[in-house]
């Protein structure tokens, strides 16, 4: 193999010296576990260990605008006379790692970041939590369109094979909890089923309206978690007792048949509003949110409106992945380089946990002030992150707590305006799509001139 040269095992980061900074989210320690555990901590008489490999592959996630190799040289300070591995070693070091260390690795790091003392985290103690799903444009192998498909349309089928990824996202600090990846083709209600272990008591689940079954919700509410989806306005929701807030309680059942019969129901509460702001998304449409909080005290309804409102958080979250981290090209989606299947996957998680990694000194930073993690820019958490990572040179605890500690300093400046009002029509300029085509008539929009609150109009 290319730049061969024998490396004791446990050196993987005094190796790719620029990536010391890492160590205070993602310990060396963890990753050896995570190694053992999925059986790869073989060591190998050649630089591109899979110790080794898997901090490159989590320096990927970060650096995702640069080819394998550029990510290889940004992480480690050369020596003058030293050969950087081909591209070709590099992907058969990933190969050889494969997924599960990886995907172990995710769900070990992985954790919420908020609590009750951050806004927008919680609802009545309820960790507020989001599940939706996007599309991704992978490169255009034939094993990549055998395993993921590609899209169809009037027009004929998609450029590119897309994989079709559902997560759980922590809306409080935008964190991507947990996801499953499926072929692009497959409905998002059937790769729901796939995120039900990752739920459970102490969290408020929100949705929308393509998720609700009546299967699907008893799967999720046997979790112990609480749910708050919204609902499409054909269902049948018969009034069993009007609350004194203006929702109301009422029965869903499995088939229409159950509902003739009266038999194996759940009681559901409905809140039903729409909104009076013509400048505002969804304006004077019938909204109806269903949720097994059934406490209008406890919960009222105006409450549970505005935390449902929280679940744009979650496309802020895909914004940053498809978008934010790849600042080579803004606009165009996150650059996944594998032609295999594997490859794609493993990408997938190298992506989630830089993701992760930004969220997590974003969330830091926003807690020294303190201040809401709103008010701090990803975007420029990222670019301080990509600048200072390099300057971490010592895995020893001072050094790297002094690093640490002047990060979060330049990343708290990183601050931003309050979010304006999202008044934005939902239109798209992509031409496979099932949004209404962006015409120049949706630009320069005005913006809303009520709060959002304001707007809520409860329907009976």
């Amino acid at each position: 193999m290319d730049g061969e040269t024998t490396q004791s095992p446990g050196d993987a980061v005094s190796q790719l010296n620029r990536l010391s900074g890492l160590t205070r989210i993602v310990s060396s320690g963890l990753v050896r576990d995570v190694l053992r555990a999925t059986e790869r901590d073989n060591p190998r008489a050649c630089r591109l260990s899979h110790e080794v490999t898997t901090w490159i592959l989590l320096a990927m996630g970060i650096l995702t605008d640069l080819p394998i190799r550029a990510v290889y040289q940004h992480a480690r300070r050369l020596q003058p006379g030293e050969a950087i591995p081909t591209r070709g070693a590099l992907c058969v070091a990933r190969q050889r790692l494969g997924i599960a260390p990886l995907r172990a690795l995710f769900h070990r790091v992985v954790r919420p970041l908020t609590d009750d003392q951050l806004p927008g985290s919680t609802l009545g103690g309820l960790r507020l939590v989001g599940m939706d799903s996007t599309k991704l444009d992978i490169p255009d192998t034939p094993a990549n369109e055998a395993a993921f498909g590609r899209p169809t349309g009037g027009r004929g089928d998609g450029a590119f094979p897309q994989v079709h990824k559902l997560s759980l996202v922590e809306l409080g600090s935008r964190a991507e909890l947990a996801f499953v990846v499926k072929p692009c083709q497959r409905n998002e209600a059937v790769i729901a089923w796939g995120l039900r272990r990752h739920v459970g008591p102490g969290m408020l689940l929100l949705a929308d309206r393509e998720f609700f079954s009546f299967p699907l919700w008893q799967a999720f509410l046997t979790r112990g978690c609480q749910l708050l989806w919204r609902g499409k306005t054909n269902l049948v929701l018969e009034p069993i007792e009007v609350l004194s807030d203006g929702s109301y309680l009422t029965k869903v059942y499995p088939r229409p048949r159950d509902r003739t019969h009266d038999r194996r129901g759940v009681v559901v509460r409905v809140i039903k509003y729409t909104l009076d702001d013509p400048q505002r998304v969804g304006h004077q449409e019938t909204h109806i949110l269903l949720t097994s909080l059934l406490d209008a005290e406890a919960f009222p309804a105006v409450d549970l409106i505005l935390g449902y409102h929280q679940r744009w958080e979650h496309e802020l979250m895909f914004d940053e992945q498809k978008t934010h981290h790849d600042p080579v090209r803004p606009g165009k989606a996150a650059q996944l380089r594998s032609g295999t299947p594997a490859g794609i996957v493993q990408e997938l998680y190298a992506l989630s946990l830089g993701h992760f990694v930004t969220q997590a000194l974003r969330v830091a930073a926003a807690r020294q002030e303190p201040i809401d993690p709103d008010r701090i820019s990803f975007t420029g958490t990222l670019r301080v992150l990509r600048c200072r990572l390099p300057e971490c040179a010592s895995c020893q605890p001072a050094a790297l707590a002094l690093w640490y500690r002047r990060l979060l300093w330049e990343i708290s400046g990183q601050t931003i305006e309050p979010r304006r009002p999202r008044i934005n029509p939902r239109v798209v300029k992509h031409q496979v799509s099932n949004y209404a085509k962006k015409h120049p008539y949706h630009r320069g929009t005005p913006s809303a001139r009520k709060p959002f609150l304001e707007t809520v109009v409860m329907l009976i």
